[in-house]
């Protein structure tokens, strides 16, 4: 990536993504700005697997793919659960984790249960986001962003969704899945990716 940021001009953006939910937070954080923002379901591009070894690589591949198929500039996010006791699991295999139904609890318990195997002394964790935005000439920036905390058991909430209900963020005493969203969502790896996106990017 050149020391030089390039910022995006265009009128429209394509977010690499099936999600609905998603969509709605990437739209509200560029309104008001002079472009559409779009989805991949919306331009009928089906969802590629996710084949590379690092969240970098798996959001540049989404949004490669986005552009392949629509011409249009693409914005691509990977993002998961890092637990350094486990040597970094599940990653980029957060989603893997809790199988074909995206079953969390199970996924949950697997994290506990395989930290119950270090002695369960070590709870630290942090989510990872990586923000892609990609250009159809090939040029992309990348942004991370990150919370550290430490993991909980049994989980605590009903609010968030995913490894949220067992994940407490540094200096605060309520899990993502009992905050608040939009609290959660302030202080959260995505928040801080896309700050970093918006400042470099979207002046």
């Amino acid at each position: 990536m050149a020391d030089q940021h390039r910022i995006f001009t265009e009128s429209e953006l394509v977010l690499a993504s099936h999600n609905k939910g998603k969509l709605r937070e990437i739209a509200a954080l560029f309104a008001g700005r002079p472009f559409t923002v779009s989805s991949a379901a919306d331009h009928d591009v089906p969802e590629p697997d996710e084949t590379e070894d690092s969240f970098a690589g798996n959001a540049l591949l989404k949004a490669h793919h986005t552009i392949a198929a629509t011409g249009k500039p693409a914005i691509a996010d990977d993002s998961g659960l890092v637990v350094p006791v486990l040597n970094g699991a599940p990653g980029i295999y957060s989603a893997r984790w809790a199988g074909p139904n995206r079953d969390f609890i199970m996924a949950m318990q697997k994290v506990n249960s395989s930290l119950a195997t270090t002695g369960g002394t070590d709870r630290r964790a942090h989510f990872i986001c990586v923000l892609a935005l990609v250009w159809p000439d090939g040029h992309s920036e990348l942004f991370e962003g990150r919370v550290e905390g430490e993991l909980v058991w049994p989980p605590r909430g009903d609010r968030g969704f995913g490894y949220d209900p067992m994940f407490v963020a540094a200096g605060h005493d309520l899990t993502f899945g009992e905050m608040d969203p939009q609290e959660k969502l302030d202080i959260g790896h995505r928040a801080d990716a896309f700050a970093k996106l918006v400042a470099a990017c979207f002046p």
